[in-house]
């Protein structure tokens, strides 16, 4: 499912129709490493145990904080449960108000876009279900720049930063390396001529790890910032530097004392419990970096709950914006649908905002939902 999709393995025009027969090959290749990835961790993800954990206590949060009555319903791309099984429990439960919050802080046309455009192709095929007189939606494409968000991250990384020892900090002080402490923030990558398509995702990790930056120690205070990418797939160009070359040089920089933090992950998943807490690890050993600490991602920390439900809470009161908008102003190309008629436009007023029925809005504080 996951090679299939167009949005990560992009094939010229020509090559198209071979996509399936090119997703195959590549997982069946891949198959017996992620096995053995996933065995090394326990023999499965808990990413949706983490994501339920999210959307209920994102829900009391709304009604503790807000008095909003909302329900959850998660939505994965590539494994279950599927967008489409999200969306049919929508319709059993008769929800007319949608906030759809995809779960990755920074927008890439490969992450939040094929998951909006999956919503936006069901909703093309079905405007008797998803018209605007038969459900409101509002999408929030990104938010790696909610000051709660940033926040709750800088307090993860601190309580990294202050663990290290009077000993640890001897240790990683010298003359080739005055500065004791190092934070490496470890970016899933993609491919960079996404980013050259006009993909957001890179300027607005760089924009993040500034925000975060802001809040923790500087240099002259005895930590250094270094970004970094992983994950990357095949043999085409991903965005660099990759992590797998940053660590090694850090050692040879002298650097002892490192905090590595998941920064577009909010939840543990392979990617944060092998890729980097067994294989990044043992290289960092492997080149002397001696005291390794990971900042663990985001799942249940409270600041972060919070500031999830303030965003839910906003979406519902400002003018929203519809998958399709979001997908152009995030320049997510290809979009092949069509909709068939003016029905499917999407009103820009929010829920509760400037032009929205009231009796709308008071259902909406009823039924909300989230993905």
């Amino acid at each position: 499912n996951l090679f299939a999709a167009p949005d990560i393995i992009r094939l010229p025009p020509l090559l198209s129709p071979l996509q399936s027969l090119v997703a195959l090959l590549i997982s069946k290749r891949r198959a017996p490493k992620s096995r053995e990835a996933y065995n090394s961790i326990g023999g499965g993800s808990p990413i949706l145990q983490y994501t339920r954990a999210q959307g209920d206590l994102m829900v009391k949060s709304l009604k503790d904080r807000y008095g909003i009555e909302a329900k959850t319903y998660i939505g994965m791309r590539y494994w279950y449960p599927f967008t489409e099984e999200a969306l049919d429990q929508i319709q059993e439960d008769g929800i007319n108000a949608l906030v759809i919050l995809p779960l990755y802080p920074q927008f890439s046309i490969s992450t939040s876009g094929s998951s909006l455009r999956v919503l936006q192709e069901e909703f093309a095929k079905r405007s008797d279900l998803y018209g605007p007189q038969k459900m409101f939606h509002t999408v929030i494409p990104s938010w790696y720049d909610r000051p709660g968000y940033v926040k709750s991250v800088a307090n993860l990384i601190q309580k990294e930063l202050d663990s290290f020892t009077p000993e640890e900090i001897q240790e990683g002080t010298s003359d080739t390396q005055p500065i004791p402490k190092h934070i490496l923030f470890s970016a899933h990558g993609v491919p960079a001529s996404y980013i050259e398509a006009g993909d957001p995702y890179k300027s607005q990790i760089i924009d993040c790890v500034e925000r975060i930056k802001a809040l923790l120690p500087t240099e002259d205070e005895g930590v250094k910032v270094h970004l970094s990418f992983q994950s990357r797939v095949g043999p085409v160009e991903w965005l660099r530097p990759y992590t797998d070359d940053v660590l090694p040089s850090l050692g040879e920089q002298g650097v002892k004392n490192l905090v590595v933090v998941p920064i577009s992950f909010v939840s543990e998943h392979i990617e944060t419990l092998e890729e980097i807490d067994i294989e990044y690890r043992e290289l960092a050993l492997e080149n002397g970096i001696t005291n390794w600490r990971r900042s663990p991602a985001l799942n249940t920390d409270t600041t972060f709950i919070d500031d999830m439900a303030d965003m839910v809470a906003d979406a519902l009161n400002e003018p929203s914006q519809s998958i399709t908008e979001a997908c152009v102003a995030n320049n997510v190309g290809n979009l092949e649908l069509e909709f068939a008629s003016e029905e499917m436009e999407i009103n820009s007023a929010g829920v509760g905002g400037v032009g929205f029925d009231d009796d709308l809005a008071g259902s909406a504080r009823r039924k909300t939902s989230k993905r």
